[in-house]
């Protein structure tokens, strides 16, 4: 299995470090499980934005930044030979939007099995906005602002998370962590940041600092996670994981 990507918007999909593109050593992941000469197959999951083509080609763009050409668009409705695509796929990337959207047609077509199956064979998945909270253990329908109601996801990562919500406090994430009991940790990824989640189940700031929130005695405690660099020792963080994903 590889780390999950999580993304709170597209711009780390152009992001450089240090002159290096961000997507960079995912391509070089990629690779050394490939023939020579033999191309990555890249699709992007477009449910939970209703499937609009201009942001495929975002994700297109972003590919051909690394190398990649063999892209795929799946859609809603997902037809045979789109779903022959993801069991394919080195890289299935699901897009930014609507959760509860996005997860209603994942429930309908067949990929609420399908990803968790092909994450576990080995295909390096990435989560964009509504993706990436979709990844996590939880996330809510739309417009209940600060009382979400609460939908299981994928449950690969086992955080409750939420993205680009800094401005209001990240209250939406720390409701849904009361409303979870304290279930599991939350963590809210800024606008321009992102987050990877190892096999080790250890977890990593990409570019700005994650917020952590967890419940302690009953009370919302919170934390700062910073991204790797000398000043940053706790750059990759264990996180507990819940009783029902202990292996």
């Amino acid at each position: 299995m590889k780390p999950i990507y999580l993304l709170a918007d597209s711009q780390l999909l152009f992001w450089k470090d240090n002159g290096k593109p961000f997507l960079q050593p995912l391509r070089d992941m990629l690779d050394e499980e490939l023939e020579e000469g033999e191309e990555p197959l890249a699709v992007y999951i477009g449910a939970s934005n209703s499937d609009q083509p201009e942001f495929y080609e975002i994700f297109r763009m972003a590919m051909e930044s690394i190398g990649i050409t063999n892209c795929r668009m799946i859609h809603s409705d997902m037809p045979e030979e789109e779903e022959d695509a993801v069991e394919d796929a080195d890289l299935i990337l699901l897009s930014g939007g609507d959760v509860e959207r996005g997860w209603r047609a994942f429930e309908k077509n067949g990929l609420q099995e399908i990803i968790v199956r092909r994450y576990y064979e080995g295909a390096l998945l990435m989560g964009t906005s509504a993706g990436a909270v979709q990844l996590g253990m939880m996330g809510w329908t739309s417009g209940n602002g600060s009382k979400p109601k609460l939908l299981d996801t994928f449950r690969l990562i086992p955080l409750i998370l939420d993205v680009h919500q800094e401005k209001d406090g990240w209250q939406r994430l720390q409701a849904a962590l009361r409303k979870s009991g304290g279930a599991a940790s939350a963590i809210g990824i800024p606008s321009g940041g992102g987050m990877a989640y190892h096999t080790d189940h250890t977890i990593e700031a990409i570019r700005y600092p994650l917020h952590e929130y967890f419940l302690k005695e009953g009370k919302v405690t919170y934390s700062l996670l910073h991204p790797p660099g000398p000043d940053a020792p706790a750059a990759r963080k264990p996180i507990a994981l819940p009783a029902s994903s202990e292996e």
